[in-house]
């Protein structure tokens, strides 16, 4: 049996009606989408896949940050401002 993590389930039938109306009424939380009783996929307001997406690259830079410590990697030491200041040309560059 397939597990269903969210609280609010819908139809693809339904979705399809008033997927606004159906987003709004599980108050930000995650939908599960069912195509003939199977989830088929989750649905979330914009704000709560920002931060899915967030926490996922935080995580990735703990791995990273992790597997160089472990390596015994040399460290490099930087200063705060340097960092901000070379962040505030590449976004002046890019522009």
């Amino acid at each position: 049996m397939q597990s269903i993590l969210a609280d609010v389930a819908v139809s693809v039938s339904e979705l399809k009606k008033n997927p606004s109306a159906v987003l709004s009424s599980a108050g930000g939380a995650p939908v599960a989408v069912l195509n003939h009783n199977r989830v088929m996929g989750y649905m979330v307001p914009a704000d709560v896949f920002e931060a899915m997406m967030e926490r996922l690259d935080d995580l990735e830079l703990i791995r990273v940050a992790r597997e160089r410590i472990e390596a015994n990697e040399p460290t490099v030491r930087v200063a705060l401002e340097d960092l901000i200041a070379e962040a505030e040309r590449d976004t002046e560059h890019d522009r």
